[in-house]
């Protein structure tokens, strides 16, 4: 590994944008030509160093705002990006057409050549419930149960072949075998088909062509190397192969590739994400500069011990250690509990107390493994009264009225759209049932075509009488006529123009339900926020883009969210909830990626701790109620690779006899009050020192048998099960979490015990 060179204090330049970096920041920012990686440990002020580095260049002339491409994970970062250089170098910091999302990018470069790969600059960025429901519609047709090959779960599947970069053509033979014994290849060629007929593309398809406009015309990629003088990529351990080999592509014209980001906060391997592709750096690009930003920012000197010593136990790594100069502050705190509602209680109190002390609801985050951990804390705050907020839940553009109003203005703008056209030619109602959809879409198939031209074609025939008839044809009136106002129209009028016209107002205007008026207010602030974009293109394009992490932050609330969702944030108390085993790390990921997985979880527990600034609070419990069925359960082997010279641990002494370390923690620990005495506290204690008694293995494999998943005990020999793939069966044998299965049409298969049901 090349190590960068020892960076002295050097005198200050006159640039006044420099005068705040420290000195590995200003490495970062002033080495701007070839290939640079920026390993920025967590609170390490990597935007600041990654806006500066942007400032520098324009400011410096080496290039101006359209020859630069910077890219993102969300829009929330990049409108933060442009911000940030606007405030650095005011007027000259205008323009950046190319500083977005990798998503918006690619959309924005495949409008541009959309004829390559067969579609019209016009097309038409899918959202999850459209892609689902096209999808449904494919099995159908295929005469495929789409109750045991979910629509779900091929979007899914296909997701992932996308994000690896693979066309129904690359997909191999066992890849394929993965959905609906073995067509899953021939239903995403048939998907593909589809999509291209209807002017339509998803994600996935935003970078799959790109990647193939690029290899297949290299006119078109040498048109981009001369546009893109440099070019700057956030959260780079975060890039899936897609976006790899797409960067790979842009990057062999200039070279001046500066990636920034940290390979122990990569945690979304889940979706795609390839922590290898910043592993792998200095391979894949010969001499390039590694810049090391160690000192933090955030967090005191006890959370980032705690969190270095934790993640330390990871294999692939590239290396670095936090430091900071402020004061040890409090230590981490571990507490256990009798069982999940244990621990909200504890948790509210522990935030009532913190707000006791003149602090806000605000600064409290509580963090969990999994969404359904959330439950009992919800319960609790609204019991109690305690405000909060859950990040990740139900949003305003997921609502059904929005997306019905966002299909009229997608139809008014693609006549292609046929999930445009299915979700509202009989809402509100035409007459147009679904005998008469049917037809039209029989006839659509049959003569390639959209389903508004079918529409037309078969009001030219009889098939269709009636009310349905009158409908339909006010219906074709009505879109032509609104395209022709859309060309003179404001899209923020022409959208309340379209929704009165339609009928679509009135109809909850009538409507007599409680929500009635909420659609109602929910409709008026899409129009008026509409009036902030300046196209009714860029509006659509920035709703299809949105993501989680781009909600804003509202009122005096503590935070509810899931480790994921809180990559990014920083908060001065943090609570993170159900470190034990099979919660975090998670039994699934264990049995699905082994060590890779452990790794990945592990960096999660890092990317946990190191999201608080003053305090950080590890909750395990004895019990916990998992899906429905109450267990016992251990604590994470995480807390036993907490430094204990930076962990507060607080429970009887027999939670803390196995973890290496931890005997000199034990005259810290207090007593638990009389809560917690119960012969079942004592005889998880027991559980707690035989299962635990095996020190912790990177590859996890001693503990993964010590804590191997507890439904093996519902799967004896003899019992009747159901598997997603195989079908039912009767279990032969069980060793752990593994099972070896007699299925009645599969034969004998080795499954494994949480991807199976009782019969």
């Amino acid at each position: 590994m090349n190590q960068p060179a020892k960076i002295s204090e050097a005198a200050r330049p006159t640039a006044p944008y420099l005068a705040a970096l420290n000195p590995e920041q200003r490495a970062a920012v002033e080495a701007t030509e070839g290939p640079v990686l920026v390993l920025a440990g967590a609170g390490t002020g990597k935007t600041r160093a990654l806006t500066t580095r942007l400032a520098h260049i324009l400011h410096s002339g080496k290039a101006r705002p359209w020859e630069i491409l910077a890219v993102t994970f969300t829009n929330k970062a990049a409108r933060e990006m442009k911000s940030r250089v606007a405030e650095l170098l005011g007027e000259a910091a205008e323009g950046l057409p190319w500083l977005g999302t990798f998503h918006a990018v690619a959309a924005q470069i495949l409008r541009r050549h959309a004829e390559l790969v067969g579609l019209k600059p016009s097309f038409t960025i899918l959202d999850t419930d459209d892609q689902l429901r096209l999808i449904k519609q494919i099995l159908q047709a295929e005469n495929i149960d789409d109750k045991r090959w979910t629509p779900r779960h091929l979007a899914s599947l296909i997701d992932g072949w996308k994000n690896r970069g693979l066309t129904p053509d690359k997909l191999s033979d066992d890849d394929g075998w993965a959905f609906a014994d073995g067509k899953g290849k021939k239903l995403y060629k048939i998907y593909q088909d589809r999509l291209g007929v209807l002017n339509c593309v998803d994600f996935g398809d935003l970078l799959l062509h790109n990647l193939a406009i690029f290899q297949n015309h290299p006119d078109v990629l040498a048109e981009y190397h001369r546009r893109f003088r440099y070019m700057l990529v956030d959260e780079y351990q975060d890039t899936n192969v897609a976006q790899y080999l797409w960067l790979r592509l842009l990057a062999q014209g200039s070279n001046n590739l500066c990636c920034v980001g940290d390979d122990d906060q990569s945690i979304y391997g889940w979706r795609g994400a390839e922590v290898d592709n910043i592993l792998r750096f200095e391979k894949d690009f010969p001499g390039a500069k590694v810049v090391r930003l160690e000192r933090n920012y955030r967090s005191t000197g006890h959370i980032l011990g705690a969190a270095s010593g934790l993640i330390a136990a990871n294999r692939a790594r590239l290396g670095k250690e936090l430091w900071t100069e402020a004061d040890g502050g409090e230590k981490v705190a571990v507490r256990g509990v009798w069982d999940g509602e244990a621990e909200a209680r504890a948790v509210a109190e522990e935030i009532e107390n913190w707000v006791s002390k003149e602090r806000s609801y605000s600064d409290c985050a509580i963090l969990v493994r999994a969404a359904w951990q959330m439950r009992a804390f919800e319960d609790r705050f609204i019991m109690t009264g305690l405000p909060y907020r859950v990040i990740g839940g139900p949003r305003f553009f997921e609502r059904q009225e929005i997306r019905d109003a966002h299909a009229y203005l997608r139809l008014v703008r693609s006549e292609e759209d046929d999930l445009a056209f299915e979700r509202i030619v009989n809402t509100p109602k035409r007459g147009a049932g679904a005998t008469s959809v049917q037809k039209v879409q029989m006839l659509a198939r049959a003569e390639g075509v959209s389903l508004s031209e079918a529409t037309r074609l078969i009001l030219q025939s009889d098939e269709i009488k009636g009310a349905a008839r009158t409908g339909l044809s006010r219906f074709l009136k009505d879109l032509d006529r609104w395209r022709r106002d859309a060309e003179t129209m404001n899209h923020a009028e022409l959208a309340e123009h379209v929704l009165d016209e339609s009928g679509y107002t009135a109809m909850w205007r009538e409507d007599k339900s409680p929500q009635s008026q909420t659609r109602l207010d929910n409709l008026k602030e899409l129009v008026q926020s509409m009036a902030e974009y300046d196209t009714l293109e860029a509006y659509l394009e920035h709703v299809a883009l949105l993501t989680d992490a781009d909600r804003t932050d509202e009122g005096d609330e503590v935070s509810l969210m899931t480790l994921h969702s809180a990559k990014g944030l920083e908060f001065p108390l943090v609570m993170l909830p159900g470190w034990e085993e099979q919660v975090f790390p998670s039994q699934r990921s264990l049995d699905e990626g082994g060590n890779a997985a452990l790794e990945e979880e592990r960096r999660l527990a890092y990317v946990g701790i190191t999201r608080a600034r003053e305090k950080a609070m590890i909750f395990f419990a004895a019990n916990r109620q998992i899906y429905g069925r109450w267990q016992s359960v251990l604590p994470s082997r995480f807390i036993d690779e907490l430094p204990p010279d930076h962990v507060d641990a607080s429970g009887d002494t027999g939670y803390f006899d196995s973890g290496p370390g931890y005997e000199g923690m034990k005259e810290n620990v207090s007593t638990f009050t009389s809560s917690y005495s119960s012969p079942g506290w004592a005889r998880m204690q027991s559980n707690r020192g035989k299962a635990g008694s095996q020190p912790p293995t990177l590859d996890g494999e001693a503990r993964l048998v010590a804590h191997s998943d507890p439904r093996e005990a519902a799967y004896p020999p003899g019992a009747r099960i159901f598997h997603d793939k195989f079908g039912y069966g009767r279990v032969v044998s069980a060793e752990g979490s593994k099972l070896v299965v007699e299925f009645e049409k599969a034969g004998t298969k080795k499954v494994i015990a949480s991807f199976v049901s009782g019969a």
